[in-house]
């Protein structure tokens, strides 16, 4: 498995390299927005969304909700709503301290689970053109932010696989332990340290950097779990099949929304 698993993601990252560092923001706009929609598919049914009709037209709806942000973007709509999604990672650490909440397959449960999809999906949009769209090293930021990402996810694994004994969330995600989370933390500063240094970012700017690095990797904890409570939720094991040894496209962007929101937020905050 860990052999598929890297084959598929050597043939992915640089076409994901390529798309960021390559295309204009208007590009990477929607086609970032196709990913995301695919992903919403997921998010539907996991939540126990069954019926075809009433899962197109959510994603109807979403991409509405993408229209407008773009429509307001530049605005001041734009952080507040990066903001939001901040909030949104706060409240699921809450959540994930209740394996129970929302499990039972009730028409109310649904609604609040593809209600909490648009609080998982539009600020994540919303952060990732932000950051992509900024200045002359957007694109680069954009890749920075990804690395952190990716960086802490290899960092858990190895971490886990060799230290890991106390395990970080056993009803959720047996998987994980400390050790892994300690692995991502360190995998995280060290790109952000390479990054920041490679975009000229130095004194107490790098240390502010290192600390969002942090928070980042929090987040994307975060976000792992909430799919895997998700899943277990819907007793399945990935959110679909779409790549060999990784699941569905929720599977690999879980991190990466709940990460997004928090580095763009912290971005601005520090001026960079």
């Amino acid at each position: 498995m860990l052999l598929q698993r890297t084959l598929t993601a050597l043939l992915l990252a640089p076409l994901v390299i390529a798309l960021i560092l390559l295309t204009p923001t208007w590009l990477f706009a929607p086609i970032v927005v196709i990913a995301f929609l695919a992903a919403m598919w997921e998010w539907t049914r996991l939540s126990g969304l069954k019926e075809t009709a009433p899962r197109v037209g959510l994603l109807v709806l979403t991409a509405i909700v993408f229209a407008l942000c773009w429509y307001a973007r530049g605005s001041a709509w734009w952080p507040l709503v990066i903001g939001i999604g901040v909030a949104w990672w706060i409240v699921v650490g809450q959540w994930l301290r209740h394996f129970a909440f929302a499990a039972a397959p009730t028409r109310e449960n649904c609604l609040m689970k593809l209600g909490a999809g648009l609080l998982v999906i539009v600020p994540a949009w919303v952060a990732v053109v932000s950051i992509h769209g900024t200045g002359e090293h957007g694109h680069w930021w954009t890749l920075l932010a990804l690395f952190i990402v990716w960086a802490a996810d290899i960092g858990a694994y190895f971490s886990g696989r060799q230290f890991g004994r106390r395990k970080l969330a056993p009803t959720i995600s047996p998987g994980k332990t400390w050790a892994g989370v300690y692995g991502a933390f360190v995998a995280g500063a060290l790109v952000t340290v390479v990054g920041g240094l490679m975009l000229g970012v130095t004194g107490g700017k790098l240390v502010g950097l290192l600390v969002l690095s942090v928070l980042t990797v929090v987040a994307s904890i975060v976000g792992d779990l909430l799919e895997s409570l998700m899943k277990r939720h819907a007793a399945v094991k990935d959110s679909g099949n779409l790549f060999p040894g990784h699941g569905g496209l929720l599977d690999r962007l879980d991190s990466v929304f709940a990460a997004l929101p928090v580095f763009a937020a912290g971005k601005l905050l520090l001026g960079l």
